[in-house]
């Protein structure tokens, strides 16, 4: 599949900042199953992006702006051809042992009901996958798609509890339930394509990947109860949201920041 992804994110200020900085995890790599075949980040304002990788291998790029102003765009556009693996992910650059990946965060630690819950899919390890796919139709079926209920601060234990949330929320339940069965999990922002073809949203979309023996890093949608397909474009991966949000910083005077996010995904094969 062809998937052309255009992401604007915009911030306004009713007062222009002093200083800004910005970090953006907005930047796919290439790897089995996902090609990236052209991806670009602007910035409306005169400044030098600065490319570097973190620990987790995404790709970082940086700025800083001293000038004062009152609205500022950052905005990607790209082109990705991906094939399905049934959501098997390999050749993509893994920098940190496997065990980094059962650590808790506040955004992901269980509480006794996840823990609970997340016992009733325990198997053993030649059995690991069909209980992960058992866990993922669980979550799937009981916890209501919901974009009024939680934010970007909402813990696993909390939209648990709640029995509402986004992609965020979903993701984030999933890996707190597989880590507390000792099953390594992380957290992954992207991009998807739904079966019609063409997606406008006001943010990306999020899953979570679990490691399975013999088949290494598999990728699990809660929220829409399914393994990712060829329709997903993988940008970023962390243990939690926060390690890899799409776009993260920070700034010196301003005041009443607001943020407009629109992302417009499309299977360009159902374009033509």
């Amino acid at each position: 599949m062809r998937i052309q992804v255009r992401h604007d994110t915009v911030y306004a200020y009713a007062t222009p900042p002093k200083y800004v900085i910005q970090k953006l995890r907005l930047s796919p790599r290439s790897h089995e199953g996902q090609h990236v075949r052209r991806w670009r980040i602007e910035v409306d304002k005169d400044c030098r992006l600065i490319e570097t990788a973190d620990a987790f291998g995404n790709v970082v790029h940086s700025f800083t702006l001293h000038d004062h102003f009152e609205a500022l765009t950052i905005s990607v556009e790209g082109e990705v051809e991906t094939e399905e693996t049934a959501g098997v992910v390999r050749g993509a650059v893994e920098r940190l042992p496997l065990a980094l990946y059962l650590r808790e965060t506040d955004l992901t630690e269980p509480n006794e009901a996840i823990a609970d819950y997340a016992r009733k899919f325990r198997r053993d390890d030649s059995e690991r996958l069909a209980g992960l796919h058992d866990m993922l139709a669980d979550l799937h079926a009981h916890i209501r798609y919901d974009t009024g209920r939680t934010d970007s601060g909402t813990t696993a234990s909390d939209a648990f509890e709640l029995g509402h949330g986004v992609c965020q929320d979903f993701a984030h339940i999933f890996i707190a339930a597989a880590r507390s069965l000792a099953i390594p999990a992380r957290y992954v922002g992207g991009y998807l394509v739904q079966s019609n073809g063409t997606v406008s949203s006001d943010a990306g979309h999020a899953w979570a990947e679990a490691h399975v023996p013999d088949l290494g890093w598999v990728g699990f949608d809660p929220s829409n109860g399914v393994c990712v397909t060829e329709g997903y474009v993988r940008v970023a991966i962390g243990l939690d949201y926060l390690g890899a949000a799409p776009v993260r910083g920070a700034q010196a005077g301003g005041q009443t920041e607001s943020l407009a996010v629109n992302v417009h995904t499309a299977d360009m094969a159902v374009q033509q």
